[in-house]
């Protein structure tokens, strides 16, 4: 009989990165568009302003999130090469370390030592990355993989609200995308709730208080400066 629960660990990695940069493309393009509509600037300058931030904002999340990541995958390879080298040189000790794991989490101590030796036996270097450094294939960070669904989701976050400014009137920009990108961050709170397997209402919740103070906060700038200006 297959094993068929349906757990979401293996969606941690990029549901973290696609939703991180959605989240902030819809939020930064839209804050800046409000911004820039705040200061009663032409149209034009409004899209060139919203096309910049996307293509910046893009790159940025992709530089950001390839050099986090790579950080956290160079601390687990050093790890791994540091577990290797332990194995080669005490392999009776390591045996008893990951014994003692096991005891840990509940095994009796002789089970536990039959079971260290068996996991041992397999993968003994994948039993202790597993079990003590706590990295396994499923949750191992590649850098790539983030900087790539960071950028490609920043820039579809980024495009909902770049794509009402071609397609609205100028008397009725700011509040159109203002509220538009509000139920933006609402959907996309609630998807990723629903794929996480967390409270929706909550997400959606949070999501969207944060993207209209940004946007408050941005407006208030923009036309403030614009009358000074």
């Amino acid at each position: 009989m297959g094993h068929s629960e349906n757990h979401r660990a293996h969606r941690i990695g990029w549901l973290r990165a696609a939703v991180l940069g959605a989240n902030d493309g819809i939020v930064s393009t839209a804050s800046l568009i409000v911004g820039v509509a705040a200061a009663e600037s032409s149209q034009s300058n409004v899209l060139v302003a919203g096309i910049a931030g996307l293509v910046a904002g893009a790159m940025s999340m992709a530089a950001g999130e390839y050099v986090s990541v790579s950080s956290q995958s160079d601390t687990e390879q050093a790890d791994i090469v540091r577990e290797r080298q332990e194995l080669a040189e005490d392999d009776e000790k390591e045996h008893s370390e990951l014994a003692e794991i096991y005891v840990s989490r509940g095994l009796e101590p002789e089970l536990a030592k039959q079971v260290a030796v068996q996991l041992m036996k397999k993968d003994a270097l994948g039993a202790h990355a597993r079990d003590e450094l706590g990295i396994s294939d499923t949750l191992i960070a590649r850098p790539v993989q983030a900087a790539l669904a960071s950028a490609a989701s920043f820039a579809v976050g980024a495009a909902l609200p770049l794509l009402l400014v071609v397609l609205v009137p100028a008397s009725v920009l700011l509040w159109t995308v203002s509220l538009s990108s509000l139920l933006f961050l609402a959907l996309l709170g609630a998807l990723a709730a629903r794929a996480g397997g967390s409270p929706v209402l909550k997400s959606a919740w949070r999501v969207t208080f944060w993207g209209a103070l940004a946007m408050g906060l941005t407006a208030g700038v923009g036309k403030l400066f614009g009358a000074v200006v």
